[in-house]
C-alpha cells in the first residue's frame, strides 16, 4: 500500500515538473515577443522623433529663407 502512495506521489510531483517546464519556456516565449515588441516601438519612435525634427527644421528654415530672399529683393528695389 505503501509503495503505491510513493508511486502516485512520484507521479504527480512527475507531471508537475512537466507542467512547470511548460509554463516557464511559455514565459519565456512571452518574454522574447516582448522584447521584439519593444524594439518595434523603439524604431518607430525614432522614426517619429526624425520626421517631427525634420518639420520642425523646415519651420524654422522657410520663414528665414523667405525673409532672407525678400530681404535681398528690397535691396535690388532700392538701388
Amino acid at each position: 500500500m505503501a509503495d503505491e502512495q510513493v508511486l502516485k506521489l512520484l507521479e504527480q510531483i512527475r507531471d508537475l515538473q512537466k507542467q512547470h517546464l511548460a509554463n516557464y519556456h511559455e514565459a519565456l516565449q512571452n518574454q522574447r515577443e516582448a522584447i521584439a515588441n519593444q524594439k518595434n516601438a523603439i524604431r518607430r519612435s525614432r522614426i517619429v522623433l526624425l520626421v517631427i525634427g525634420l518639420i520642425v527644421v523646415a519651420l524654422y528654415l522657410y520663414p528665414a529663407y523667405l525673409w532672407t530672399m525678400f530681404s535681398g529683393f528690397r535691396c535690388l528695389f532700392r538701388r
